[in-house]
């Protein structure tokens, strides 16, 4: 096997760790994700920075915490002196490319301070967090954005199709159709066991998996960069025939919930449960429906990616490609009486990591699994070190999870994962009563405890080791306040560590000076 040449990084949107055979699902089976599984590594203790998607992956892209790039919700761009993955490899002579969602946001008053315009090369990569648009589409059409569903290359294609209208992709794609031939929307979670209007070979996967391969392809000898970012199994939670129906409540993992978690809930997570989705999402009959849908998505993505590979193979491109396989976040489901993400219970921080290495030097990691607390802020670091690349390291918070994948990872690793959200942009925050910078939350999670601050209301504290579901809160028992005050140190430390020196590098802060050197200085001088 030759060295890495090329890389391939598959993020899912909205895909719980659990819902993989490969991690132990016992109904959903996905073979092809669990065949990558077994000539990689399994990271069994992955997690996100933000349990939300656009913070997310700011944080994937950048290698940096949200805290100290600055994207902290959806709404927020991501400052445009940040780095991106895309601007690391392509100045090491990459094409970096994107097939399917970012969910990023454009800085566009940086851009027009300093006069760039996305119909310049240079701004339209800027505009883009980095990436080459090859087929950028965040999967969020609704028909009042008629004027971009206008130019979404996904609608062009399926009015080609003879799909009709001027938003196919929510008319057909994310619509079913009656017994008397009404439109059924996807957006209702009553519809999520339905199928969609198209064909399966022109949903969105298939869609966007003919789009990576053609990007594969057009790039020719490389070397790439390609991130397939899949916009299912996110919602409306709608799958195309036969993927529709093909599970059912027998089949779903149980119910994770406790009544007890509703006595003397904490105020913010009262909050959070009070809301509409948590509310619909806790009903029975809105479960079973939607997981129907959520699980068939997921079965799809698996099978496309089934597809992929066999390209990837028969054009002897699995010898020299890196492929990486995670999600931005997971989705509650209706556990802990929650719907949606945004929240810190394992279903949504935590999220599947599976890291294929072609190198022969990987051999001896190969279908292992491994239990080390890696950060989504951990892949730019290893896509730098995979490709031999040292340019700007001293931004990056991240570590390199190479040496992991090589069997050198004998040096020192963290002993906590760290989360955070911004829930300002939510109804949580009115209900609330809070300010615009009030709503915010941090996570330190260890191997033995999860703890969570929250900005001006008592922490959380869950212990893993007898806990392990989560349901019994001791943020403010006063047993555990050593615990608390410790992990609340290791918290600090986190946030007084994050990279803030990005215009210069280690080496030169380290440099010594020649205090003899004649520019005309003198500082101390009798």
């Amino acid at each position: 096997m030759a060295k890495i040449k090329n890389i391939l990084f598959i993020m899912a949107d909205q895909l719980r760790w659990d819902y993989l055979s490969c991690y132990g699902h016992p109904n959903l089976k996905t073979p092809n994700i669990d065949r990558l599984a077994s000539k990689g590594v399994l990271f069994e203790s992955s997690f996100v920075q933000s349990p939300v998607c656009g913070p997310s992956r700011a944080s994937t892209y950048t290698g940096r915490t949200v805290f100290s790039h600055g994207s902290t919700s959806n709404q927020v761009p991501l400052p445009i002196g940040e780095l991106t993955i895309g601007d690391y490899l392509r100045g090491h002579g990459m094409r970096v490319g994107v097939v399917g969602k970012t969910h990023m946001k454009p800085d566009i008053d940086g851009m027009e301070r300093l006069g760039i315009t996305k119909e310049t090369e240079i701004g339209l990569i800027i505009s883009e967090l980095g990436f080459e648009p090859y087929e950028r589409d965040d999967g969020l059409h609704p028909d009042n954005q008629a004027q971009h569903n206008k130019t979404l290359s996904y609608n062009q294609w399926l009015n080609k199709l003879g799909y009709e209208g001027e938003n196919p992709w929510d008319l057909w794609a994310n619509s079913a159709e009656g017994e008397n031939g009404e439109i059924l929307s996807g957006w209702k979670l009553r519809n999520s066991n339905k199928p969609s209007r198209v064909a399966e070979e022109h949903s969105e996967t298939a869609y966007m998996t003919n789009k990576a391969i053609e990007y594969i392809e057009d790039s020719g000898d490389g070397p790439w960069f390609l991130h397939l970012s899949y916009i299912k199994p996110h919602w409306p939670y709608i799958a195309p025939a036969p993927y529709h129906n093909m599970y059912s409540e027998s089949q779903f993992l149980p119910l994770h919930r406790n009544d007890s978690e509703k006595k003397d809930a904490h105020p913010i997570y009262e909050a959070f449960m009070n809301a509409e989705v948590s509310k619909t999402f806790s009903r029975k009959e809105v479960r079973e429906t939607v997981i129907t849908g959520y699980m068939g998505l997921i079965k799809q993505i698996d099978d496309n990616l089934g597809r992929l590979f066999k390209f990837l193979e028969k054009n002897g491109q699995m010898d020299d490609t890196m492929i990486v396989f995670t999600s931005d976040h997971g989705d509650y489901l209706g556990d802990h009486w929650l719907g949606e993400k945004e929240f810190f219970h394992e279903e949504c921080v935590k999220v599947p990591l599976i890291i294929y290495d072609p190198s022969e030097t990987a051999d001896i990691s190969r279908g292992s699994r491994n239990k080390k607390l890696v950060e989504a802020i951990d892949l730019l670091p290893t896509f730098l070190d995979a490709t031999e690349n040292t340019s700007s390291q001293h931004r990056l918070e991240g570590q390199s999870l190479l040496p992991i994948l090589r069997g050198d990872d004998e040096k020192e690793w963290r002993d906590a994962v760290f989360s955070e959200i911004d829930y300002a942009f939510y109804h949580q925050r009115k209900f609330l009563n809070l300010g615009a910078t009030d709503a915010r939350a941090y996570m330190i999670r260890t191997n033995d405890w999860k703890y969570i601050y929250f900005k001006g209301f008592p922490p959380q504290l869950f212990d893993l080791i007898n806990d392990p579901d989560e349901f019994h809160d001791l943020g403010q028992k006063a047993k555990y306040s050593e615990v608390r005050s410790e992990l609340k140190d290791l918290l600090l430390q986190r946030l007084i560590n994050r990279k803030n020196l990005v215009t210069v590098t280690e080496e030169h802060v380290l440099k010594d000076r020649d205090d003899t050197s004649d520019d005309g200085i003198r500082i101390g001088v009798w």
